[in-house]
C-alpha cells in the first residue's frame, strides 16, 4: 500500500512545508507558587533555576528551569500569576496546575507567523511581543493546533 501525498515525508516535501522551527524551546507550566514549584523541581530532579522575571504585560512571574546544561538539555518554563485576570491566572482557575504551553525555537518570528497565516492557522497575537528575556513570540490558537497553546520563541539577540 503506497503512503497518501499528504503523508509524505520525503525530504523535498518536509523543506517546502517548513515554517523556521529550529527545537522544542521549552513547556510551560502553570503553577500557583512560583517559590515552592522551583525549589520542588531543584530539590526533586536537580533541575538549574536559570533565569528569574516578572513580566507586568502577561501578567506572570516566571522560571526557567534547565534540564541539563545548555539549551540543548531542555528547559520548562514555570509560570505563576501576578493577579488572577492574567492568562496563567485563569488557566489555573479553569484547569488547576499542569503543562499549559508548548514553545518551540524560530529563526524568525515574522516570517514564521506570515507562513502560518498563509496556512490559515490563527495567531493570539497581531504582532509578536515580548516574552522572556526580551524574546519575541506569539501563540498559535490551541483549536488550530489539536488543544494545545503552541508559543513560537524568537530568542533576543544575545541569547
Amino acid at each position: 500500500m503506497t503512503e497518501p501525498a499528504s503523508l509524505s515525508t520525503s525530504s523535498q516535501s518536509v523543506k517546502s512545508l517548513s515554517v523556521g522551527l529550529q527545537r522544542i524551546d521549552h513547556v510551560g507550566i502553570a503553577v500557583p507558587d512560583l517559590d515552592a514549584a522551583i525549589a520542588f523541581y531543584e530539590g526533586t530532579f536537580g533541575m538549574t533555576c536559570a533565569h528569574v522575571e516578572t513580566n507586568e504585560e502577561q501578567g506572570v512571574r516566571e522560571a526557567m528551569m534547565q534540564v541539563a546544561p545548555g539549551v540543548e538539555g531542555g528547559a520548562i518554563q514555570l509560570l505563576a500569576p501576578l493577579r488572577p485576570d492574567s492568562a496563567i491566572g485563569k488557566f489555573l482557575d479553569r484547569s488547576g496546575p499542569g503543562m499549559q504551553q508548548l514553545a518551540f525555537t524560530v529563526v524568525n518570528i515574522d516570517a514564521t507567523c506570515a507562513a502560518l497565516r498563509e496556512r490559515g492557522i490563527r495567531l493570539l497575537y497581531e504582532a509578536p511581543r515580548r516574552g522572556t528575556a526580551n524574546s519575541r513570540i506569539n501563540f498559535v490558537h490551541p483549536k488550530d493546533a489539536g488543544g494545545v497553546l503552541v508559543e513560537l520563541v524568537q530568542p533576543a539577540a544575545d541569547h
